[in-house]
């Protein structure tokens, strides 16, 4: 299939005469501050190729870089190209180079289509390393296309650095890098963008282009915004792209061009973009880079919003920002405006409170109170240089830099459910058991939240000596109040409770007493009795009815001795059935307990 597509568009090709296809210029890289740059780089035809009998070019070239002392190696960008698909890996003194770009350009003559390529590598490192001195570009090979595009006198390869450098004691200027491949004949019409002309004076624009010819000047212009533009006698008005190098004045650079050009009277101050407009009839020219610098001394503002300060259950949040001025050519002056927006709606205008150097930024925090007709998640934008209008008063090399966007979702303490109270048996003193290990699936609704059971509110509060052991926990006194602490995952926290309460269960007599000594059943032992019912009172009596012995909450438990009517023996009395009435004094049990019990000695 994807053969069959492939040759359907070759078709589509070949239907078309002097068609070409490539990559529009645009802007690559902007630089601001105080910036030039230079051109270096060197062709790989032996002579210009409408000359050649024998059709050649080289696969190797050298070009020397000389800086000035005090100039600073920015940015080195190495392109390079030839005529065929591409060889996008290539030697830069005897360093391996694989192509991070490519750009391609096909043309289509008389049936025929011819391929064309550049390649881009940033070389930066390598040339700070190097600095000045001789620079060779080896491994490029076009062998098998030379033949082929030796028909048109296309048969080309060559490759340039551009070199863009900084040196205190260069004015504030704005440098551009466009980049792409476009070609004549029969025009070109290249838009430059994010231009920003404050001083036009010893403005210039350079040309990296391909396969012009000295020989061939047939209608052949360069304009900038409607005006043409030369620099005779090494580029005549009508004969711009002749294999020349501006930077070395060279006019043998075959088949390629490292042009600059003034253009201090092409532009004005206030232009925003510029108009390049290549035109010829016959001579085939491809662009490659085009570089301008222009004086601008501008500020450039930014901002960024480090974080977001929140505070649970409230609309109020404070906005950390920083506002910046990278890159820029001039001062941000103080008191620049700063709005601040919750999903598009202005809450708050403050203002910068000092001047921003270049390269330089303020720290600054803004308190605004989001309204309730703004849901709890919404979009905070900051914009630096905008009023409450929406309109920026302060002129900036870009415009389009000015706002920073952070998702802000407010602190809202997690919702949960009401749990009920808990009732245990009285074990004595109010002192009671209690299990509420469930609590914590219960009370939550989001099931991601954290439970946490506490003593105290304050502890509850603090998130401190919380309750370890739910399942058996023995609260001494109740009625205790429990507080759960449900806390979000943003550390946002609710804090609900619930009471354990213990109530007065009924005893539980054992009726049986040994009264041996043997640890077992030696007293008369009712559970859920001793200091749970504090008023209860105890009387035993025998078979005829005689009372032997009374008790209450202050007694210990009948071992078998009377303390009632005729004693005699130490007050034992002798084994047998025994009755008892055991009565409560609760409100909750009105009748006695009674029974039989067996004593046995």
């Amino acid at each position: 299939m994807k053969q069959l597509i492939q040759n359907a568009f070759i078709a589509c090709l070949l239907l078309i005469t002097n068609a070409i296809f490539g990559q529009d210029v645009s802007l690559f890289q902007q630089f601001n501050g105080r910036y030039d740059f230079v051109f270096i780089g060197n062709t790989l035809n032996p002579i210009e190729n409408s000359f050649q009998t024998t059709p050649a070019v080289l696969t190797s070239s050298s070009a020397q870089l000389s800086l000035n002392a005090n100039d600073q190696i920015e940015k080195a960008y190495l392109y390079w190209a030839g005529c065929g698909p591409g060889d996008f890996d290539v030697k830069l003194n005897g360093q391996t180079i694989r192509a991070d770009r490519t750009f391609i350009l096909q043309r289509v003559v008389s049936n025929l289509i011819f391929d064309y390529f550049s390649a881009f590598k940033e070389v930066t490192d390598q040339v700070q390393a190097t600095g000045n001195g001789n620079y060779t570009l080896s491994d490029l090979d076009v062998s098998a296309s030379i033949d082929f595009h030796s028909q048109r006198s296309t048969n080309f390869a060559g490759w340039a650095i551009i070199v863009i450098y900084k040196n205190p004691s260069l004015t504030l200027n704005q440098l551009n890098v466009y980049d792409g491949m476009q070609a004549v004949p029969d025009e070109i019409n290249i838009t430059l963008n994010s231009l920003n002309v404050i001083d036009n004076n010893d403005a210039k624009i350079g040309f990296l282009a391909w396969e012009g010819d000295s020989g061939i000047a047939v209608n052949e212009t360069l304009r900038i915004n409607g005006t043409s533009i030369g620099n005779p006698p090494l580029n005549p008005v009508n004969n711009a792209f002749n294999g020349t190098n501006s930077m070395t004045n060279s006019n043998v650079l075959y088949n390629m061009d490292l042009d600059v050009y003034p253009i201090q009277n092409n532009i004005s101050i206030g232009d925003t973009s510029a108009q390049i407009q290549l035109t010829s009839s016959q001579d085939f020219v491809m662009i490659n880079a085009i570089v301008t610098k222009l004086n601008s001394q501008l500020p450039d503002a930014m901002i960024e919003i480090n974080r977001v300060e929140k505070q649970c259950d409230s609309r109020s949040i404070i906005a950390h920002y920083r506002v910046l001025n990278p890159n820029s050519t001039a001062v941000l002056p103080l008191n620049t405006p700063i709005s601040i927006y919750a999903n598009n709606i202005c809450l708050s205008t403050v203002y910068t409170r000092l001047n921003i150097p270049i390269d330089g930024e303020e720290i600054g925090q803004a308190t605004v109170v989001i309204p309730n007709s703004i849901p709890n998640n919404f979009n905070l934008k900051l914009v630096v240089d905008e009023t409450s209008a929406g309109i920026g008063i302060v002129p900036e090399l870009n415009e389009l830099n000015n706002k920073f966007v952070e998702t802000v979702a407010l602190s809202i303490a997690p919702l949960f459910n009401i749990v009920p109270n808990i009732e245990s048996c009285n074990l004595g003193n109010s002192k009671g058991q209690f299990n509420f290990s469930d609590y914590e699936a219960l009370v939550k609704i989001n099931s991601l939240d954290i439970v946490r059971f506490f003593e105290s509110q304050l502890n509850a509060q603090n998130n401190v000596n919380s309750i370890v052991n739910t399942s058996n926990y023995i609260a001494l006194n109740t009625p205790k109040t429990i507080f759960i602490r449900i806390e979000n995952s943003e550390g946002c926290y609710s804090i609900t409770s619930f009471e354990l309460t213990t109530k007065n269960c009924p005893p539980v007599v054992y009726n049986f007493v040994s009264a041996d000594n043997d640890g077992y059943n030696d007293t008369f032992h009712i559970e859920g009795l001793k200091d749970i019912f504090l008023n209860h009172k105890i009387s035993i009596y025998n078979r005829w009815g005689k009372l032997v012995w009374t008790g209450n909450n202050n007694s210990n438990e009948w071992d078998g001795f009377a303390n009632n009517g005729l004693l005699m023996d130490d007050n034992q009395i002798p084994s047998g059935t025994y009755y008892y009435v055991i009565e409560l004094n609760d409100i909750d049990y009105p009748e006695p307990l009674t029974g039989y019990m067996y004593l046995t000695k």
